[in-house]
């Protein structure tokens, strides 16, 4: 259930400044609260809460970095609190050729999880894996798979044209540094914040948003019911809000407590030729 959660390591921003991009994409630090989400109320979980700390750096000259720490809190109801601290870097660079993740996750102070490996993108477009945690492994995964930054600008390259749905097979490194999940994405209609819906911070007055909800199914299993859902209000500059974990028994809401844009130091210009 927990090791799940750190796919919002490559939804809460899309990480590329590429040439040929709508937008501007920024580095930035955000802070989210998480609470029960009243609307789906659970069978499993009376209460909840916890707290997502991200945050994204880099540039399209030495690739991206993503850092994610996620603590969650779940009750039972039946005296028993089951706390998960969850913590995800992820490297990617701006062609999506070359990608590095490193998982490690506490369960109740007890190391349950410890992930890590690269990715290399072959000629016919294959990932070629290295694990070196939990257990070294070397091997290939055939087709079209998207990696975490590709599949984010995927989903704005598709709302700048206007379209709604992406499907998508998307590796992470989750949760052994194998798994592949089949995804599809639904993309609303561009808003804008107004008097009536302000902006949560002003970073974000005046940039359109999409709400997005993409669902996670078992590869060969998309005619069913998806493992999971992720919902959330993606920025034109990679800031995502409005976060809605689905989890089927039980469901997660994160509330924007602060977004700090960072610094960004263009690319080198190249050396002039002689």
């Amino acid at each position: 259930m927990f090791r799940k959660t750190f796919v919002l390591a490559m939804l809460l921003t899309a990480v590329s400044a590429s040439a040929g991009m709508a937008a501007s994409l920024v580095a930035h630090r955000a802070i989210y609260d998480l609470v029960l989400d009243p609307e789906h109320p659970g069978t499993q979980v009376d209460k909840a809460r916890g707290r997502i700390a991200f945050q994204f750096t880099g540039t399209a000259c030495e690739g991206y970095t993503i850092q994610l720490r996620q603590v969650t809190s779940l009750d039972t109801g039946e005296g028993q609190e089951t706390v998960s601290d969850l913590r995800n870097e992820s490297w990617e660079d701006a062609t999506s050729t070359n990608y590095r993740f490193k998982t490690e996750n506490f369960v109740n102070e007890e190391k349950r999880e410890d992930v890590s490996g690269t990715v290399a993108r072959q000629k016919n477009n294959a990932l070629s894996v290295r694990v070196t945690k939990p257990k070294p492994a070397n091997f290939t995964l055939p087709g079209k798979i998207y990696l975490p930054t590709q599949h984010t600008r995927a989903m704005l390259e598709t709302a700048e044209r206007g379209e709604r749905l992406l499907s998508a097979r998307l590796f992470d490194g989750s949760p052994d540094g194998r798994k592949i999940y089949e995804t599809l994405t639904v993309i609303g209609s561009a808003e804008l914040h107004n008097d009536k819906t302000p902006a949560p911070d002003p970073a974000l007055a005046g940039l359109k948003r999409y709400p997005v909800t993409t669902s996670y199914f078992e590869v060969g299993q998309a005619d069913r019911l998806p493992a999971y859902t992720l919902s959330f209000d993606l920025y034109e500059n990679g800031v995502s809000t409005a976060l809605r974990l689905n989890y089927g028994n039980f469901a997660l809401k994160g509330l924007l407590r602060s977004v700090e844009l960072l610094p960004q130091k263009p690319c080198a210009a190249p050396p002039a030729k002689r």
